[in-house]
């Protein structure tokens, strides 16, 4: 589980343009970017911070090298806001298509998911977690949602639920020893 920063006033779900302007007055102050962990806001606004790890890093780095070295065309990305359902959510890792970024590049926060959205596990997470951020990321239009393991192999999900491949045309070799 993921530690709370702050609470917004209100315990309802904050429409897009309330979330959107949440995270803009968020990105815009130099105590929230000084924090040393990634920082998402749920549907609420709350504030949630995760810890990272050495091997998280290592995780992340990796996969951000394999999908630029083998799909070179798109885009990818670290820690990218996605505005979903669920909140204001960072996934570990994005690859966009060049259609996708056409579309979105300039958007201060992705207002749909890239193709792609992976989110390396940290100890802090639960699987009830990762079943939101997957139907979120779905639902704003991710083509896949990848959950890593520390073992670095993904578990792979699309609209039709989980399927043993990429059907973006990703393979990944096991994790170099580290």
């Amino acid at each position: 589980m993921n530690a709370t920063a702050a609470k917004p006033d209100t315990a309802q779900r904050l429409s897009r343009a309330e979330l959107r302007e949440r995270w803009r007055q968020l990105a815009d102050n130099p105590v929230v970017a000084a924090i040393p962990c990634k920082v998402e806001l749920n549907e609420k606004g709350v504030i949630e911070v995760s810890p990272p790890t050495t091997q998280h890093a290592f995780i992340q780095g990796f996969l951000t090298r394999e999908l630029a070295r083998q799909r070179p065309e798109g885009t990818t990305l670290p820690e990218c806001p996605v505005e979903t359902e669920i909140g204001m959510r960072v996934p570990d890792v994005v690859w966009a298509s060049p259609e996708f970024m056409t579309q979105h590049r300039a958007e201060k926060q992705f207002r749909a998911a890239p193709d792609l959205c992976i989110e390396v596990l940290s100890p802090t997470n639960t699987r009830i977690e990762m079943t939101e951020k997957t139907a979120a990321y779905l639902a704003a239009g991710a083509k896949e949602v990848w959950i890593v393991d520390e073992d670095g192999v993904p578990e792979i999900h699309t609209s039709a639920g989980r399927v043993p491949a990429s059907t973006l045309g990703f393979e990944l070799p096991h994790l170099p020893a580290g």
